[in-house]
């Protein structure tokens, strides 16, 4: 789960990293408002799930209360496109103020699981202020790491060294240090699947502040974090994929025109491989997982054909948990019930195929049966064209 820029920061500041004084706003009224509070030059900054906003015309700074004001105005409403929203961008619901700061160094910051290492490891890089990857790609060297030992934490000898080798005088070392070490902790304790600081900063006076924060939740431990649910914001996610999480289906919408519908994540992407390699491209990753039911299968439906980009659907089921003829009893049912127009093209395998294959074929509906997963790679991609 994705959260905004001020929710990340106000996280942050509960395990003592340091962040900018800053207020977020709704209209131009209240932005103006908090900038009167926070006082003098001031940074309005708008508030969507997605980077490089101040490329796309997002990130502006205002010299007093009237020109926060001003332009808070124009960002708020804005459709705001960036090279993480695609072209069709996020339309700004809110904006940050905050402080302006004299900042002398740009550094980064951040917190990611090493599945090689089985372990989550501390990112330090004096490149602050650019995008990780473009970083990692030029200049690799400028990226320094230290492994989390679970149950240890990152160490200050760890924080210290990390802080020297990317730059930070001796006068700031244990500032930044500490900062490095709260925010290793937070994202252990929120079951983050990363923490962000980009950029880290060194004052003028010699302080260390989060000058922008990303932290991305993981979903599968929500459970345990009843209150950080309240920061998810529905309207910066795609309203099928939130429709999908509501009925217990993984969906993730993509820009091809075959619709996917499977059980099991690595059974998904090898079906999205092949219909690449047939020369498609595939319109989602829809994952109805193991145990789905009739009901299910429904609302999977449901979601596919809503979009309207998908000219072909590929069902690519493996019959274990979910039985071949409950699929084909689910798939019969909503085809007739929702009135699918597109092609439907089936590929089964497992538990009752052959029951379930019988249900297709005397459904009198109009299904395309397929003999392998490259058959019915080739059959859905050519009916989608």
């Amino acid at each position: 789960m994705k959260i905004h820029e001020y929710q990340a920061k106000g996280l942050l500041a509960k395990y003592g990293v340091p962040v900018p004084r800053g207020e977020v706003a709704t209209s131009a009224e209240e932005a103006g408002q908090a900038a009167a509070r926070i006082g003098g030059s001031v940074v309005v900054k708008a508030q969507i799930h997605a980077g490089g906003r101040g490329k796309g015309g997002g990130v502006k700074v205002a010299k007093d209360a009237a020109e926060a004001r001003e332009i808070a105005g124009k960002i708020l409403g804005m459709t705001l496109i960036t090279h993480q929203t695609g072209p069709e961008g996020r339309v700004v619901k809110r904006v940050l103020i905050e402080e302006t700061l004299p900042i002398t160094s740009e550094l980064y910051l951040g917190v990611v699981l090493d599945r090689a290492q089985a372990k989550p490891v501390m990112m330090a890089s004096s490149a602050g202020g650019m995008d990780i990857e473009e970083v990692a790609a030029q200049t690799p060297g400028k990226i320094l790491k230290e492994a989390i030992e679970p149950g240890l934490g990152l160490t200050p000898f760890q924080a210290r060294k990390l802080a020297f080798g990317i730059g930070v005088p001796p006068a700031s070392a244990n500032r930044a240090a500490a900062a490095m070490i709260s925010l290793a902790r937070a994202y252990v304790e929120l079951d983050a699947s990363l923490a962000e600081i980009n950029p880290f900063i060194l004052t003028g006076d010699g302080r260390v502040i989060a000058l922008d924060a990303k932290i991305n939740l993981d979903d599968n431990a929500l459970y345990r974090h009843k209150d950080l649910l309240e920061l998810r914001d529905l309207n910066e996610e795609d309203p099928l994929e939130v429709e999908a999480s509501k009925s217990g289906l993984n969906y993730i919408k993509l820009d091809g025109t075959v619709g996917c519908m499977v059980n099991g994540a690595g059974l998904a992407m090898a079906t999205m491989d092949i219909i690449k390699y047939a020369g498609g491209s595939p319109a989602n990753f829809l994952d109805v997982g193991g145990g789905a039911n009739a009901e299910q299968i429904m609302n999977a439906f449901r979601i596919l054909i809503s979009d309207r980009s998908v000219k072909a659907v590929l069902i690519n089921i493996f019959g274990g948990i979910l039985r071949c003829d409950t699929l084909a009893t689910g798939v019969v049912a909503a085809a007739r019930e929702l009135h699918v127009k597109v092609p439907i093209v089936m590929r089964m395998e497992g538990t009752n195929v052959e029951q379930g294959r019988k249900i297709l074929a005397e459904s009198g509906l109009d299904f395309t049966l397929a003999e392998g997963m490259k058959d019915a790679a080739e059959k859905v991609v050519r009916l989608a064209q």
